[in-house]
């Protein structure tokens, strides 16, 4: 049977609700969830297949990912590999795929790993878990993305069958 590791950059907490998702479709017994920010010791060399997951925060994905991925590049090219990041943007059709996800596309440029295989999943917007900063930058954004503005609510924009649909993609 293959052994998976799932490696999760979390904010909010939703990349890791997803990375929990993905290893409950692949089976948790084949699978080590791990939080890319405390894994300096993994061995990459152990999994069949390495799965990477990161959330954008004000556009930009953490830089322990970039951090990560340069000091595993070598495994990471010579392993089955994929990645999926996780934000508010991907709420609204077509910027949804790793063409139309002005993030990926960015994250393309930037790091010199080429994963497999990319997903693109829409986050959850957690207003009442925020603190006044965050809060209102976000409520900022949102108004001028057409999103939700009312502060009391949390909406989870994840699609699930698209989360499943790039788990079935994982050999």
């Amino acid at each position: 049977m293959k052994r998976h590791i799932i490696l999760y950059s979390s904010r909010e907490g939703q990349t890791h609700k997803i990375a929990r998702y993905i290893a409950e479709h692949l089976g948790h017994e084949h699978c080590q969830l791990a939080d890319l920010h405390q894994a300096e010791q993994v061995d990459l060399s152990h999994f069949d297949n390495i799965i990477i997951g990161a959330s954008i925060r004000y556009g930009h994905f953490n830089k322990r990912l970039y951090a990560f991925i340069e000091k595993n590049l070598e495994q990471l090219n010579h392993s089955n590999a994929y990645f999926y990041s996780v934000n508010l943007t991907a709420r609204k059709e077509g910027k949804d795929t790793p063409e139309g996800s002005a993030y990926i596309q960015k994250f393309l440029k930037k790091s010199p790993w080429r994963p497999k295989h990319i997903g693109v999943f829409a986050g959850a917007l957690l207003y009442p878990r925020y603190n006044w900063f965050d809060r209102t930058m976000i409520r900022f954004i949102m108004t001028m993305t057409d999103g939700e503005t009312d502060t009391s609510k949390e909406v989870e924009y994840t699609d699930w069958e698209k989360v499943t649909q790039f788990a079935q993609k994982i050999q």
